[in-house]
């Protein structure tokens, strides 16, 4: 149970800091901004959560995270295109 609690409290803090960082960066750009590292840390933070709430057979928050990923990757993959195309 404890292992449990402490997953869940670590995955729910790698998801706050997503916005933490974006925030710091989009303050020292002095324009709103959204880093990759958003987007890693949206989906490690993403999948513990996911990984939890399936533990927890919470299907609310089992939709939430599962659609959640799958904009995480799809946001990942027109970076990753966008920065290939400035090559």
């Amino acid at each position: 149970m404890r292992f449990w609690l402490l997953f869940g409290l670590a995955a729910q803090f790698c998801f706050f800091m997503r916005f933490f960082i974006q925030w710091i960066i989009s303050e020292k750009k002095h324009e709103s901004h959204i880093p990759m590292s958003f987007w890693y840390l949206s989906i490690a933070g993403g999948a513990g959560l996911l990984v939890y709430s399936i533990y927890k057979k919470d299907p609310v928050f089992i939709i939430g995270q599962s659609m959640g990923l799958i904009i995480y990757c799809r946001n990942i993959s027109l970076r990753l295109q966008g920065q290939a195309g400035n090559n």
